[in-house]
């Protein structure tokens, strides 16, 4: 359709049901790109924030019911679902309502898509996790060591008085590796395959991991739904992360595709959890050095394994972190050059 010829329609050609905006490539870039420029808003009534004030409300109320065990969770689950994903579709519905109620349709789907997009750009992380990894980064490199332990603690839960320039910077690198799944190409994945509904079920799932997702006497079983759910729906995004690692690393000049691939196949597992492994290990063999080492926890060794090509030389420098970041955009983006291809052919 001719925009011009649209009239006062116009803006339904570019984000109606079958807009152009709307295609899940260009969609997801125009997230990514405000995610990248503007980074996470902090407000209030950020989508995050509400979607945890709403599982600690369903939480005490459950309990108060005697609902403690699995079956708990799972209707804490559908309580998420039904407040936050419903409230989400209420206020797009509503704003194509007001449009055709006075008359401007096309508004009305202008509203709703802007509206989507802030959803969509307000639940990814990319932004924040590189703005991270540059301010330790920064920090060590002026040797500023309390800055970058303190920023280091930002992203990772272990002991950092220990820690010097070199294992905050690792711990750069760790963090955007793993978080390069479940922060970024996990919820591009389900924002390409199931539209905003399924970025908001990924973020259900992944606040009830983080929230209730533990092992301990109190959240074993109330936990369990919302943990064995983020650990399914970042189960191909996990996998599909090593492939588009490697094959950065192929086009990329100064990283190993072969390390990428070799590395993630023989040592993921050696992580705990199911999916966190291929991100870390791949992104290891990519940049040709070894991470983790020793990590503390209150006080106590948790961690003495290092992961990576074994002949590589201890990660922790500076470079290192720039690399990561470069990897990290490159991954995403050829993410992107897939999703909008599999549109084009599905479209």
């Amino acid at each position: 359709m001719e925009i011009a010829a649209a009239g006062r329609e116009g803006w339904t050609a570019w984000v109606g049901p079958a807009g152009i905006l709307r295609h899940p490539g260009v969609f997801l870039a125009i997230c990514l790109a405000l995610d990248v420029a503007v980074g996470d808003p902090q407000y209030r009534w950020h989508p995050v924030r509400v979607t945890g004030k709403v599982l600690e409300a369903g939480e005490a109320a459950l309990r108060r019911l005697g609902w403690n065990g699995r079956g708990g969770g799972f209707l804490l689950f559908l309580l998420l679902a039904a407040v936050c994903g419903g409230g989400a579709w209420a206020v797009a519905a509503g704003l194509r309502l007001a449009g055709r109620t006075a008359g401007l349709p096309g508004a009305g789907w202008a509203l709703s898509w802007g509206w989507e997009v802030f959803l969509g750009y307000s639940l990814l992380a990319l932004g924040d996790l590189i703005a991270h990894g540059r301010r330790i980064a920064k920090a060590g490199e002026s040797g500023d060591i309390a800055a970058a332990r303190r920023a280091a603690g930002m992203l990772v839960g272990r002991d950092t008085d220990r820690m010097d320039a070199a294992a905050c910077n690792r711990a750069a690198v760790e963090s955007l590796a793993e978080s390069l799944v479940d922060g970024v190409l996990a919820p591009l994945f389900w924002l390409a395959l199931l539209g905003l509904p399924g970025l908001i079920l990924f973020k259900i799932a992944s606040t009830m991991d983080s929230m209730v997702g533990y092992k301990d006497e109190r959240y074993l079983h109330f936990g369990w739904f919302g943990a064995r759910l983020d650990d399914v729906m970042n189960y191909l995004p996990a996998r599909l992360c090593l492939v588009l690692i490697a094959l950065f690393s192929l086009l990329a000049p100064d990283y190993s595709a072969r390390k990428a691939w070799s590395v993630s196949i023989g040592q993921h597992a050696l992580l705990p959890g199911p999916n966190k492994g291929w991100s870390e290990t791949a992104a290891a063999g990519a940049l040709d050095i070894r991470l983790a080492g020793p990590i503390y926890k209150h006080g106590n060794v948790v961690n003495e394994l290092w992961i990576g090509p074994a002949d590589a030389r201890e990660g922790g420098s500076t470079r290192d972190v720039s690399r990561m970041i470069v990897l990290a955009y490159g991954t995403t983006a050829l993410f992107l050059a897939l999703a909008f291809g599999v549109g084009v052919i599905f479209r």
